[in-house]
């Protein structure tokens, strides 16, 4: 053989061995980056990742049955792991099944990825009906995304990956969507290695914290509102609340203050003794939230002077005007404003000694209104808080009384809630919780309306193993909007009694263990016997069985945005 010819065969040989699909590509820089678990539904358009990931072995695959809820389990994972969610979903109908769930992780800020796919690039963008082509895709996820981005050539596909996942991950976090062609994924590119990946921080403007710390020291009764911006700034919070702060949080924010701690007023943001501590205040910073109207009374709330505290600068006023905006890291303004203010703040001690017993009176209106079930209400806010239970919530009546304010967090990010306000994602946050690796349980709450929306998950939930209990309260049918019916309708009882499935042949069908219980005394045994129970089951509150709660929850006030329960 000539000898030039064979050099040459050897070096093609040697490149190739250093080169490999796209997909693998992209399969292997999602491990290098610690990436454990990916969610989705597979694919034409997605096997050549999908494929990788199987073969590599690095990657735990969870296969929804829907792209919806692949996304709010990949938004519930990374709020409980305290990192990136990944959901794989395919092009045209499949992106757009997800487009709903990824608005709830849009709401929240969650740092997801979604990779979805897009037709051969010679097709895409073209409106010639290829399968599956959609040809306004990049508009939809835009619409519902931080930030898009798409693959057109090989050779950029990592780098392209590694901004998007850089995007996701950086304050303001949010979802990202990151379209790949499949005639892409198929296509060779050289291997290498992704690095470690630097995420800069929002660094306040000094001058702003001198300004800050200057009012600080003026203040007699300062609090501060922590939202979900807040939930890193932890450390920092707690040591301005030991100095003289008082806290109140966010649906969103709760336990980035120890939920018990007595300056604390906790979610408790709406109540008259909530609204009484505030009318004695003189200085509120509001960190990492946009003080939501269902948490402000439409933004018509009497609050004390404000401060704000964003990552983002698009927030500052939005919802209330401001005497003060810092653009920063929530943990970098409150340890900038920790270096600058004493170790005790000359604040009223009557303020700080009455929030406590502010909390304790709205605590205890609550549990009046719920009768029978104020019992269950204490038995989750017992286990969940004493034995760290991530607690997932779905839009249900029990959650919007009891579930987001009462019964209490461990630890921030063990809190996870449709946000949004829509029915029916929390079989599938709860199996994305369930993933993240928390020892303890987790314990989702449920409404059987809303769990009809994704009763196929539960299947998924049985095949993972998933570490996890729901609790469904059934009141056979929308309950919410059948009070909202007496309260504002005459009474008339249009679409809310809906037919509701008999959840115990359901679970029977899947090989979820179910328990119904009908006495709410019996509810501490059967919630045990749940626990020990390896992987998932279902314990059914007969809601007709127990009856009503004391007082009705009609929802919002009229006019007011609502949903179904």
């Amino acid at each position: 053989m000539n000898i030039s010819l064979a050099k040459e065969r050897i070096a093609a040989s040697d490149a190739a061995s250093h080169e490999e699909a796209v997909g693998d590509a992209i399969a292997r820089a999602l491990a290098d980056l610690g990436v454990t678990t990916v969610f989705g539904v597979i694919s034409i358009h997605n096997m050549p990742i999908l494929d990788a990931i199987g073969r590599q072995g690095r990657i735990r695959f969870v296969p929804a049955r829907g792209e919806a809820g692949a996304m709010n389990m990949a938004d519930a994972y990374a709020r409980v792991s305290r990192s990136l969610g990944v959901c794989i979903t395919s092009t045209g109908t499949a992106a757009g099944n997800a487009a709903g769930s990824q608005v709830e992780a849009l709401t929240a800020g969650s740092p997801v990825l979604h990779i979805t796919t897009q037709v051969d690039r010679e097709f895409a963008d073209r409106d010639r009906a290829a399968i599956h082509d959609v040809p306004r895709q990049p508009d939809m996820l835009k619409a519902v995304s931080k930030a898009y981005l798409r693959i057109w050539e090989p050779a950029a596909a990592i780098d392209t990956l590694l901004v998007a996942v850089r995007q996701a991950l950086s304050a303001p976090s949010g979802p990202v969507a990151l379209e790949i062609p499949v005639d892409v994924q198929r296509l060779n590119v050289r291997r290498r290695d992704v690095g470690k990946l630097e995420f800069p921080r929002v660094v306040p403007d000094p001058s702003e914290l001198d300004a800050l710390a200057a009012r600080v020291r003026q203040a007699r009764g300062p609090l501060l509102w922590l939202g979900g911006g807040s939930r890193g700034a932890a450390a920092a919070a707690l040591e301005l609340i030991d100095r003289g702060f008082g806290a109140v949080t966010s649906t969103n924010g709760r336990a980035v203050v120890p939920e018990g701690h007595p300056r604390n007023l906790g979610a408790f943001n709406m109540s008259r003794d909530a609204e009484a501590i505030y009318a004695r205040s003189d200085l509120m910073i509001v960190i990492g939230s946009r003080l939501r109207g269902n948490e402000t009374k439409n933004n018509r709330m009497a609050l004390p002077p404000l401060v704000q505290v964003d990552a983002d600068p698009q927030q500052a006023g939005r919802n209330y005007p401001v005497e003060q905006f810092i653009c920063g890291d929530a943990s970098l303004v409150l340890e900038g404003l920790l270096a600058r203010v004493p170790k005790k703040l000359d604040t009223d001690a009557a303020f700080l000694a009455d929030i406590a017993p502010a909390r304790g009176q709205s605590e205890a209106a609550l549990r009046d209104n719920l009768g029978p079930y104020a019992a269950l209400a204490d038995t989750l806010s017992r286990r969940v808080s004493g034995n760290g239970h991530p607690w997932v919530r779905d839009v249900t009546i029990s959650n919007s009384t009891f579930g987001n304010r009462y019964v209490r967090l461990a630890a921030p990010h063990l809190g996870v809630h449709a946000l949004g306000g829509g029915i029916g994602q929390g079989i599938a946050m709860g199996i994305g919780a369930a993933m993240a690796g928390i020892a303890a349980k987790t314990i989702t709450l449920l409404g059987d309306g809303g769990s009809q929306l994704m009763l196929g998950e539960l299947a998924t939930a049985v095949e993972m193993e998933a570490n996890m209990v729901f609790v469904l309260m059934n009141d056979q049918g929308y309950g919410v909007i059948r009070n909202i019916q007496d309260a504002q309708y005459g009474g008339r009882k249009v679409f809310s009694n809906i037919l509701t499935p008999d959840f115990s042949l359901i679970c029977k069908a899947v090989g979820l263990p179910h328990e119904k219980v009908k006495r709410i005394e019996d509810v501490d045994a059967a919630l045990d016997r749940a626990i020990a129970v390896r992987g998932p089951c279902l314990i059914e509150i007969d809601m007709v069985a127990i009856g009503p709660f004391r007082q009705s929850f009609a929802g919002p006030p009229a006019g007011a945005a609502g949903g179904r329960t």
